[in-house]
């Protein structure tokens, strides 16, 4: 089984529907939020004070509130990996921001794993004279929603999360059919369309025969020709053909410098020719499919 990058999966997601993650999971502030305004900042690293290591940020955005300037710091805790520590995470994360910028910081924690437990949205501590300090955070625990509550949801984000939501095995088929409807209703460019697919694969995978079974449904759905179903199974397939094409046209490009390599043309012509970079044409050399000819 392939390993499901957690971190690239999210952080595409969520910077390419930021706005409808934020109007998904929390109404009350988008409305304040100034959308045009979004700035994705780069990887910023923040000092884990207590451990004495570096970690990385999910996704940092810098926008407006009201006409402040603040951050939001969004952090995934993905479905394969648990740390009881993360709320005091989240708060060295927020505490440095503001140390280094002097801006509010709205904090975000998603949750994906599969863990029924509440988790905590604050972090703090306190005397027995004194409330020291509390800080919470938004939370958004993805187990703890079910899925039927989202499928009448025009809403991108709820599309692809479907598969992170709270289901038991019976309903995996149900709510791939249930995707599948709710993609057909949202008028999305096929870049936007794979997207969300690869997101929802990634998480609800279905076997062979439970794949036929959903075909199956959607033709008896939509009937024979597939309708808007099927329009989007031939988007993902064309882009699949696509990718599939470009991967085709540079094995060719490099079959035909290797059989200029082994007629013992000058490197440089051939990097013109075939538009190859010199990394490639080197590692060409080194492979067995080449013989230079002296």
């Amino acid at each position: 089984m392939a390993i499901v990058d957690h971190d690239r999966l999210y952080k595409e997601l969520l910077q390419t529907f930021f706005r409808e993650f934020m109007e998904l999971f929390f109404a009350e502030a988008a409305v304040q939020l100034d959308f045009s305004r979004v700035e994705f900042l780069s990887e910023e690293l923040v000092t884990d004070i207590t451990g004495g290591s570096k970690r990385r940020l999910d996704l940092l955005v810098k926008t407006r509130l009201r006409e402040e300037e603040i951050f939001l710091l969004v952090h995934v805790e993905p479905q394969s990996y648990y740390e009881e520590r993360y709320p005091e995470r989240m708060f060295l994360y927020a505490s440095r921001l503001y140390e280094k910028y002097r801006l509010p910081v709205l904090p975000v924690a998603v949750i994906s794993h599969r863990k029924k437990l509440d988790e905590p949205d604050f972090f703090g501590w306190s005397l027995p004279f004194l409330q020291v300090m509390q800080f919470k955070y938004f939370r958004v625990q993805l187990r703890k929603y079910n899925w039927r509550d989202f499928i009448q949801s025009d809403n991108p984000v709820a599309a692809a999360l479907l598969s992170s939501m709270g289901y038991n095995k019976s309903e995996k088929i149900q709510i791939k059919l249930e995707f599948v409807r709710m993609m057909t209703r949202m008028e999305l460019d096929p870049a936007r369309m794979e997207l969300l697919t690869v997101f929802f694969d990634s998480y609800l995978i279905l076997k062979k025969e439970e794949e036929l079974l959903v075909q199956e449904e959607l033709e008896r759905i939509f009937g024979d020709e597939g309708g808007p179903a099927m329009r989007w199974e031939t988007n993902r397939m064309r882009l699949a053909r696509e990718e599939g094409e470009e991967e085709g046209l540079k094995k060719g490009v490099e079959g035909v410098a290797a059989k200029l390599l082994a007629m013992g043309l000058d490197p440089s012509v051939i990097l013109k020719a075939t538009g190859l970079s010199e990394t490639e044409l080197a590692a060409l050399k080194e492979s067995d499919s080449v013989q230079v000819q002296e």
